[in-house]
């Protein structure tokens, strides 16, 4: 016997959408506060979908159109720019 199931919720993109690696301001919407990939049940895509956009926002991050993180996440390990100039009060 065959189980009918209903979709959850409705979705946004159509099953046939193009997620643009070139696009991070509409690639912002799928990262987190933390710099990480929301999941697809917060999302709500489906799991192809949801494939898509990580494939895009890691093309994006490697390319530097997205960062990578939190800004400090970003800046752990480097050290602060010294100014060469003195201070002068």
């Amino acid at each position: 016997m065959k189980k009918s199931s209903k979709a959850k919720y409705r979705q946004e993109f159509s099953g046939d959408h193009h997620f643009d690696y070139k696009d991070p301001v509409s690639l912002t919407r799928f990262v987190g506060d933390g710099g990480k990939i929301v999941p697809a049940r917060i999302s709500k895509l489906s799991i192809s979908q949801q494939r898509k956009v990580s494939a895009a926002v890691r093309k994006a991050r490697s390319v530097g159109l997205l960062p990578s993180g939190m800004e400090h996440y970003d800046n752990l390990y480097r050290q602060e720019p010294i100014n060469p100039t003195p201070f002068e009060a």
